[in-house]
């Protein structure tokens, strides 16, 4: 089996380091080359190109912004952000994101070694991820957008974990109110500015998760509702879900949907991780399943991973319509996959027609 082999591109000879040490003890990675500004980087990579390029983005010569759209318009490669967890770097992180990359490793300002080897896991699964991004599509989604085994394992807690001490609550057989739920990972960001921004001013209220660390939902929220005709924000603790509105969980809390009468409102919550995430797809997609049963449409897209795949087959069980999309558009289809698998996806389909899946839902009639 070839190994994944790795670039590590970061003016901090602590990250090159530390970060070089986390990816070669694992058996399927290999790092062939640290560099310290993207000038040395695009010499070594002369000799021999990475199956997928660790970035800083503040760096010396070049930024890593510029680096990382050279490199999607000439050589579409996987690229992992290594970013500092600040408001500034949060904003810059969000446009390589829209610029193309793939996933995203948060990094302090001090303590870095300490926090390297801390979230060795983390680096590792954000590095085979992007080793099996779908390029040809995150790269035609960037350039629309641009237009427009050797680690210790995390626990990896089931929605019980979160769900359990909440009070079970029957969905009523139907509401005058409904509601969408979207659950999605990497490559999720280019993903749900495609649907999002292609919904009309009134639509079905929606809840969506997409795996993003803390500091990161905010602005991304806010560049949503810069562009899409509905409101995208952050959810806040006692959200109501109503027309026209998106509410995406913030980063580092679960959120949690309940009802309130025939009315919905989203719960923000701490908790511990659930499939490796917080927030998590299942704990949305399972508390959706409880709380609005056959008034809801699930929807999964491009993730790594299986995150949100039972909790899409609780929703098809509660009579939610539910939807995977398609491998053929997925910049990774984990996710989707994982809950086709189960049988949670009733419908599977391409990225360009999800939109009018949500435009046409319409909450299915109890049978007498």
């Amino acid at each position: 089996m070839n190994k994944i082999k790795v670039l590590i591109v970061d003016d901090s000879a602590v990250v090159r380091q530390v970060a070089k040490e986390v990816l070669d003890a694992d058996p399927g990675i290999e790092v062939i080359a640290v560099a310290a500004d993207p000038l040395i980087a695009l010499e070594r990579m002369k000799r021999g190109w990475p199956d997928v390029i660790v970035l800083d983005i503040e760096m010396p010569h070049m930024d890593g912004l510029t680096f990382l759209r050279k490199i999607m318009a000439e050589h579409p490669t996987p690229v992992v952000i290594c970013s500092t967890l600040t408001d500034q770097g949060a904003e810059t992180t969000l446009e390589a994101l829209s610029a193309g990359a793939v996933n995203i490793i948060t990094k302090p300002k001090l303590g870095l070694k300490q926090f390297l080897q801390d979230s060795s896991n983390d680096i590792v699964a954000a590095v085979r991820a992007a080793s099996h991004a779908n390029m040809r599509r995150l790269a035609g989604t960037a350039a629309a957008s641009a237009a427009a085994g050797a680690h210790k394992p995390v626990p990896k807690f089931t929605a019980d974990a979160v769900l359990a001490s909440a009070p079970p609550v029957r969905a009523m057989a139907r509401t005058t109110d409904a509601v969408v739920a979207i659950g999605t990972s990497t490559g999720g960001t280019q993903a749900l500015e495609a649907v999002l921004t292609q919904l009309p001013a009134v639509s079905t209220g929606l809840v969506i998760v997409q795996h993003m660390p803390e500091k990161f939902t905010a602005l991304f929220a806010q560049r949503l509702n810069s562009i899409c005709a509905i409101e995208v924000r952050e959810a806040k603790n006692g959200d109501r879900v109503i027309p026209g509105l998106a509410l995406i969980a913030p980063g580092g809390r679960h959120m949690m949907l309940k009802r309130s009468g025939a009315q919905y409102q989203v719960e923000v919550v701490d908790g511990p991780l659930v499939n490796r995430h917080k927030p998590s797809v299942d704990v949305l997609f399972r508390s959706v399943a409880q709380a609005a049963g056959r008034n809801a449409l699930g929807i999964i897209m491009t993730g790594m991973g299986d995150d949100g795949a039972r909790g899409l087959l609780e929703m098809h069980e509660a009579g939610a319509t539910t939807l995977a999309e398609d491998e053929s558009t997925c910049v990774v289809f984990g996710m989707p996959k994982e809950a086709i698998k189960l049988g949670g996806a009733g419908k599977v389909v391409p990225l360009n027609l999800i939109p009018r899946e949500i435009i046409g839902f319409a909450p299915v009639p109890t049978l007498r």
